[in-house]
């Protein structure tokens, strides 16, 4: 699929499985965090919406002001951190490269291994939302 040409509602049609969205603020800028920072294939950027692609997986932002009337809306904070109590792992980028990236006051949780198999960091983007980079250790 073309994302950047397919038809919205085709494209809304062949989601399946879990669908990740983001309200952002700043569509742009989270966008250019996730691609510069992290990595990820960013396709049909606007000021509005952005399909965002890791290993296959589609994630999508939308500007706060396009959910209009919807409830979702009124929960979200005007400050960050916006995604307090949600962690986003992005198996199989190397968290040491993705925290030489990042801004180094965005890291909450440097690269290191954990008991559980993988090497992970996790860094907040700048909407607030915290994305844990992962590979097995």
């Amino acid at each position: 699929m073309d994302f950047e040409s397919v038809a919205v509602a085709d494209f809304g049609r062949s989601l399946s499985g879990i669908g990740l969205n983001l309200l952002c603020r700043d569509v742009r800028g989270m966008a250019a965090f996730l691609r510069d920072v992290l990595g990820l294939e960013v396709f049909r950027l606007s000021d509005d919406f952005a399909i965002i692609r890791h290993d296959g997986m589609l994630m999508q932002l939308h500007r706060d002001g396009t959910y209009g009337a919807h409830p979702l809306l009124g929960l979200v904070p005007e400050m960050p951190p916006r995604g307090g109590g949600m962690q986003i792992f992005l198996f199989g980028l190397d968290p040491d490269a993705v925290v030489a990236r990042a801004n180094p006051a965005s890291v909450i949780e440097p690269a290191r291994d954990k008991p559980h198999g993988l090497r992970e960091a996790t860094i907040l983007s700048p909407e607030g939302h915290a994305f844990t980079p992962a590979r097995p250790s």
